[in-house]
């Protein structure tokens, strides 16, 4: 398992370990599981994965909603379609994908239609300051473990869920882990420099291009797709409610501060190796260092 902060070139030592080795690849990221949002998730290109058999990309269409039971159901069957003598390289940043392929992961309860036009009835009579309101009175836990309380569909959801008496949060199973997963670490100086470049790169690919044909094919957006970085900039260039330079500025801020919250995740929610990116390491010596850990600790087990 090999994850980090966004930016910091996970993605293509993955491939270069893949091939080497002739592995498969499982994605854990979760906007790369939105199909043709390429350009602002610096999703590989197909020559990028030629003649790897890969996993966790291009899962659902932006109006859909995704998470990370849906992607643990897709990473289960994937990883059941492969010959059981198969290894299989886990790569992203997205934390809470790790923690459920290791652990497992409870089935939240699928949500009552009535229910949710009872939450959604709310919103519509009362508006967003409606919304908070209700649910600071009748599930005042889950507002307060709410990160984003601005965003109408999880204040729903923390509703819809306290209605139909779901757990407070999601239970993982507790079962020793003998292998972790290797996180990169690059100097903050030397990974903001990078993030630069890749919202340079992002513009000068076509990103614009790209959000104007997704809107065309899928007007309405899920929360998770419109709010994306990148996405929900480009959308207001093109809806003429933000300029390209605040875009560019907006988007390299918000992926700066992913990559912390990244970064702090990783330290705090899951036992992890680091390897450090210093000025001057070579791709070839980098992933000699990342696989110098794996012959140390054996392959990952995961939950069944």
């Amino acid at each position: 398992m090999l994850a980090g902060p966004t930016a910091t070139g996970k993605t293509d030592l993955a491939h270069r370990l893949a091939r080497k080795h002739e592995w498969a690849v499982l994605s854990a990221d979760s906007m790369l599981v939105y199909r043709g949002m390429d350009i602002g998730t610096a999703k590989p290109l197909p020559a990028d994965r030629a003649g790897l058999r890969y996993g966790g990309i291009d899962l659902a269409t932006p109006d859909q909603s995704f998470d990370v039971g849906a992607w643990l159901a897709h990473a289960r069957d994937f990883l059941q379609e492969l010959p059981a003598e198969q290894e299989i390289l886990v790569v992203g940043g997205t934390g809470l994908y790790f923690k459920a392929l290791l652990y497992g992961l409870d089935p939240m309860p699928s949500v009552d239609p009535a229910v949710r036009e009872w939450a959604e009835r709310i919103y519509e009579d009362r508006g967003l300051d409606g919304l908070r309101r209700t649910c600071q009175e009748l599930a005042s836990e889950r507002y307060a473990a709410l990160k984003d309380k601005d965003n109408p569909r999880r204040l729903m959801r923390a509703l819809e869920l306290e209605r139909m008496g779901a757990p407070h949060a999601r239970v993982w199973e507790q079962r020793e882990v003998e292998a972790v997963p290797v996180v990169l670490h690059m100097p903050r100086g030397r990974l903001d420099e990078r993030i630069e470049a890749r919202v340079e790169r992002m513009f000068r690919d076509g990103l614009l291009d790209e959000v104007r044909r997704l809107q065309t094919q899928y007007p309405v957006w899920s929360d998770t797709a419109s709010g994306a970085i990148g996405y929900r900039e480009a959308c207001a260039v093109l809806n003429g409610e933000m300029d390209e330079a605040e875009a560019r500025a907006s988007i390299a801020r918000r992926t700066r501060q992913l990559a912390r919250r990244q970064l702090t995740w990783f330290r705090h929610q899951l036992a992890c190796e680091w390897v450090d990116i210093n000025p001057g390491t070579s791709e070839e010596e980098l992933a000699e260092n990342v696989y110098a850990v794996w012959r140390r600790y054996g392959p990952c087990s995961i939950t069944g």
